[in-house]
């Protein structure tokens, strides 16, 4: 059955609840002393700017650390070339919260093509340039030269996506676990409020930071294994040869993880190595797998995407065992994921006593993430798709949690009161996708034993939740609010589930779409869908015929923008060429498209460093997986999306004349570019008909 934690609300309150909650979290020593403070408990660190306002991460932590009855100060966006800035507020009392801020700082700085972007959206005016490259790393560092005893505790995405050894994009490279590189003391992965609860009142008690062991959602270093559990090696790659003639990959060679045993006492862990294990009797909650080390997954890339293949088989909290990754001598230890929170603590969440506004300190300045939301809500967390692509899953989970819908009507109403401007439109309600706001498994027993990566590839499960109608009438209810006009949706839309409820896409159609709807086939070939886990395109034929249906009897002029993924791996040239060829035939002139960025953690880059399909058992002969890697080859991809481009047309010619596909050159409706001026193309098209293509009627040229 489903695992249950205690409420994230009953713990007893520090003592320091006896200050009334801060209107903004303190930036300043100012702001404390009017506060009535003379420490912080907890100073939490951030490369965004801080926005009080339940989307940004510092602000819930923060938040809901106040709650908890502890002292919180920001540090955002600090001069990470010195300890200055790390010392503004003085030393906290129990311990530092690090994180890179809402988006991985890496992503945050570079293109898909690693050139340094111009902006930054959680910077006021948008500036580029306000936090370092693997900010979570530099910010530990300064921490520990103001003050080299207070603990360090690593959060975010940043921190979530690089628990273990990850294939860093940048290098090139497969790193070690941030919380080695950083030299935390501790890192929260996941929406981490259980953790960061436990931590900060264990702290409190008196408890060492080496005794935090055993909290759910946590990453620590350990010397060596404790005792009385039982070690797995994780699930062996399918090997070309006999599997007794090669050597083990994932032995652990001296007795280091026995290091700390007493005389007498009992072997500190049992190893059982596969296959026996399945016949082996083990507690699951006293049972660890092995990956292998950093050492032999940063030399081996089979060996890397089998370790990624391994930790997401591992996520389903209910059933999910620790893992353990050995870096040089000491051990990375993964406990299991967090149990996810119930609608009651996620309304507890949300309705702590944000101000949903930037911090004073800014001043006029926008801060443009912020813009982009602030009418925006937030109904739920999690996503069960497991596209491949998309770290969501690794951070959040594949269980939905879901807010009751009278603490999202709540929060409608304090968006009309207190957000300066309010014209009367929601800007969205949703969250990592538009539909998936209460939709769970229709068993506790099957969902706490699934070990499925998606509920919807290669179809919808059985046990699905699939009716929209909770989101349906949440819909209904927003839209009678007083003081609103309109209540739009600007999540992201899985199609696949909305066509399984047409009362729902009626509803969404009719009232919540702004002129566009954006949904995301991201393919329009099966050999590349199958390795982003996307479903075919005739779930988005259905959606689209239901779309216009209802578009024409609401007697509105409404377009779907569907979105595309050039260069992702296992995709071609051919793939790339057959998707420009959709794309003009069904009258789609791209302008902004979206380049394959290997993500730390995500399945897609294991494949994409790897060359090999971890959603399968992998084999070091089996059938590599080609990845668009060098500029040459994803400018070639993107290009394919803007075939439309006069800047693409000489390399699209010459891509073609390449694939034998000479007969797309030209100026007639079946072509893909233009011929030079004056010139033909030399090689005759290859054999067979060539593909009729023609602008398709509805079709949206943006």
């Amino acid at each position: 059955m489903p695992l249950t934690a205690p409420n994230l609300f009953d713990y007893p309150k520090h003592w320091a609840a006896c200050f009334e909650p801060a209107p903004y979290l303190p930036m300043t020593r100012a702001e404390m002393d009017a506060l009535g403070w003379d420490a912080c408990d907890v100073i939490i660190v951030s490369g965004d700017a801080y926005v009080d306002h339940p989307s940004f991460g510092m602000a819930v932590m923060g938040r809901f650390l106040e709650a908890q009855g502890f002292r919180v100060g920001i540090i955002a966006q600090p001069d990470w070339h010195s300890t200055d800035a790390f010392m503004a507020l003085g030393r906290p009392t129990l311990f530092f919260g690090i994180t890179a801020g809402n988006m991985d700082s890496m992503i945050n700085r570079y293109t898909a093509d690693r050139r340094l972007r111009s902006d930054d959206a959680y910077t006021p005016g948008g500036v580029a340039g306000q936090r370092p490259d693997r900010a979570v790393i530099v910010y530990a560092q300064r921490c520990r030269e103001a003050y080299r005893d207070v603990p360090l505790v690593l959060g975010g995405i940043e921190a979530s996506l690089r628990r273990i050894a990850q294939y860093d994009y940048w290098s090139d490279q497969v790193r070690r676990s941030v919380l080695d590189d950083a030299a935390g003391d501790i890192l929260l992965y996941g929406n981490a409020e259980r953790a960061i609860a436990e931590v900060a009142h264990r702290l409190a008690r008196g408890e060492g930071i080496d005794r935090l062991t055993d909290i759910r959602g946590t990453a620590i270093i350990r010397r060596s294994l404790p005792a009385g559990w039982t070690e797995l090696d994780s699930t062996r790659i399918d090997w070309p040869k006999q599997v007794e003639a090669l050597p083990n990959p994932y032995e652990v060679e001296g007795d280091a993880r026995c290091a700390d045993a007493a005389p007498g006492a009992p072997q500190a862990v049992r190893v059982i190595p596969m296959p026996l294990h399945r016949q082996a009797a083990a507690a699951r909650e006293r049972t660890v797998i092995r990956l292998p080390s950093f050492e032999k997954v940063s030399k081996d890339a089979v060996l890397y995407a089998h370790a990624s293949r391994v930790l997401h088989q591992e996520s389903n909290p209910h059933n999910a065992r620790a893992l353990v990754q050995r870096h040089g001598t000491r051990e990375v230890w993964v406990n299991p994921p967090p149990i996810p929170l119930t609608t009651p603590e996620m309304d507890g969440v949300f309705a702590l006593p944000y101000q949903r506004r930037p911090h004073p300190a800014y001043g006029e300045a926008k801060i443009p993430a912020y813009e982009m939301i602030k009418t925006s809500v937030n109904i739920m967390r999690g996503c069960f798709g497991g596209c491949t692509f998309c770290s969501i899953t690794e951070h959040e989970g594949r269980v939905i949690q879901s807010r009751s819908e009278e603490s999202i009507l709540r929060e409608i109403e304090d968006i009309r009161d207190k957000v300066p401007g309010f014209t009367g439109v929601i800007s969205d309600l949703g969250g990592p996708t538009a539909n998936m706001y209460r939709l769970n498994c229709k068993d506790d027993a099957i969902q706490a034993s699934c070990r499925r990566l998606s509920c919807v590839y290669p179809t919808v499960c059985a046990n699905l939740e699939t009716s929209h109608k909770a989101t349906t009438e949440l819909y209904r209810k927003a839209r009678q609010v007083r003081g609103v006009k309109r209540v739009l949706i600007a999540s992201g839309l899985r199609y696949d589930l909305a066509v399984l409820d047409e009362e729902y896409v009626r509803e969404l159609v009719t009232h919540h779409v702004g002129g566009y709807l954006k949904i995301a086939p991201e393919h329009s070939e099966q050999r590349t869908l199958e390795k982003m886990m996307k479903p075919g395109m005739g779930s988005y034929y259905a959606f689209k015929r239901m779309f216009e249906r209802y578009t024409r009897e609401a007697g509105k002029e409404q377009y779907l923008i569907p979105y595309f993924i050039a260069a992702h791996p296992g995709c071609e040239d051919e793939d790339m060429l057959a998707l420009a060829l959709w794309l003009k035939e069904n009258g789609f002139r791209v302008d902004q498209v979206q380049t394959f960025y290997p993500s730390p953690m995500a399945l897609a880059t294991a494949m994409y460093h790897a060359e090999r399909n971890p959603l399968k058992k992998l084999r070091y002969k089996g059938a590599p997986v080609f990845s668009a890697k060098t500029r040459e080859q994803r400018r070639l991809h993107k290009a394919f999306l803007r075939y439309h481009d006069p800047e693409n047309h000489a390399l699209l010619r010459e891509a073609l004349m390449r694939l034998g596909r000479a007969d797309l050159i030209g100026e007639g409706d079946h072509q893909l570019v233009p011929a030079l001026r004056g010139k033909t193309p030399r090689r005759p098209p290859r054999s067979g008909r060539a593909r009729r293509v023609r602008p398709a009627r509805g079709g949206q040229w943006s």
